[in-house]
């Protein structure tokens, strides 16, 4: 449990770092201090390190602006990790110096250290290296490729030569094809995606499913203007379904995640 919750951390400092620190070699540093500390104090060197290890993988293998080139395998790769670790390792008897000063209530019941990381490195992998996620799967499904919209272009070209009797010449008409990107009108969506993965996760670990149903309703129903101006296209409703799908499995994951550990 306790080296998922080090992993999921480490990605989600180092997609925050590369996002809205302008020097981000400070941030890193600064992130794996934090991390190296946490896991000196919890009695957990190693799957802190390890942590690092993964998000600086990460980091490589998913950029931060343009296509990856792995596709959306690294994803795959990180919730298979982190379902492996939850699954086969367990809850430590002892964890540390901060373990044995560590008491937490919440709503669900006492939270041990172990399982607060967990919960803390999966809301922290929600902001930020969830878009690159959504993204990611967004690139994999051409979801993103502009739609080809015909607009007629100058019927005379000025740097060709002009026959004697231009104005007699019936210029044929010409048309440009000028992509049109489905991701214009969707704004704030970097704002938007991250608030409602958190909140799609902490609906869920509380057991609100009628809420988290509505929520997920009003979403669609807010966004139809958009989507129904698509035309013959199809490509707003393709981007904001395949998006938003996406999105929710993300959030609905990491709550099954941090509920499974909780109930190991």
């Amino acid at each position: 449990m306790i080296l998922a919750g080090f992993v999921l951390l480490a990605v989600g400092a180092t997609d925050l770092v590369r996002q809205f620190v302008p020097r981000r070699w400070i941030g890193y540093v600064v992130a794996a201090a934090v991390i190296v500390l946490l896991g000196i104090g919890g009695d957990a060197l190693l799957p802190a390190l390890l942590g690092l290890g993964v998000g600086a993988l990460w980091a490589w293998s998913m950029p931060d602006e343009g296509p990856t080139l792995a596709g959306f395998w690294p994803a795959v790769a990180l919730a298979a990790l982190s379902i492996g670790a939850v699954v086969w390792g367990g809850s430590r008897n002892d964890a540390g110096l901060i373990g044995e000063l560590w008491t937490f209530r919440s709503p669900f019941g006492e939270v041990p250290f172990d399982l607060a990381v967990l919960a803390l490195g999966a809301g922290v992998f929600l902001l930020e290296s969830a878009n690159l996620v959504v993204r990611a799967a967004l690139d994999g499904e051409h979801t993103w490729r502009p739609a080809e919209v015909a607009q007629p272009a100058s019927p005379v070209d000025a740097s060709g030569p002009v026959p004697p009797d231009a104005d007699a010449v019936e210029t044929p008409a010409v048309s440009a094809v000028i992509p049109a990107d489905p991701r214009h009108g969707f704004k704030g969506g970097r704002l938007i995606g991250p608030l409602e993965r958190v909140l799609v996760m902490i609906l869920t670990l509380a057991a609100a499913y009628p809420v988290l149903a509505a929520m997920l309703a009003a979403k669609g129903i807010v966004r139809f203007p958009e989507i129904s101006r698509d035309g013959e296209t199809g490509a707003r409703a393709e981007y904001f379904l395949v998006g938003s799908l996406v999105s929710w499995v993300i959030g609905l994951g990491a709550a099954f995640l941090v509920w499974w550990a909780a109930h190991s």
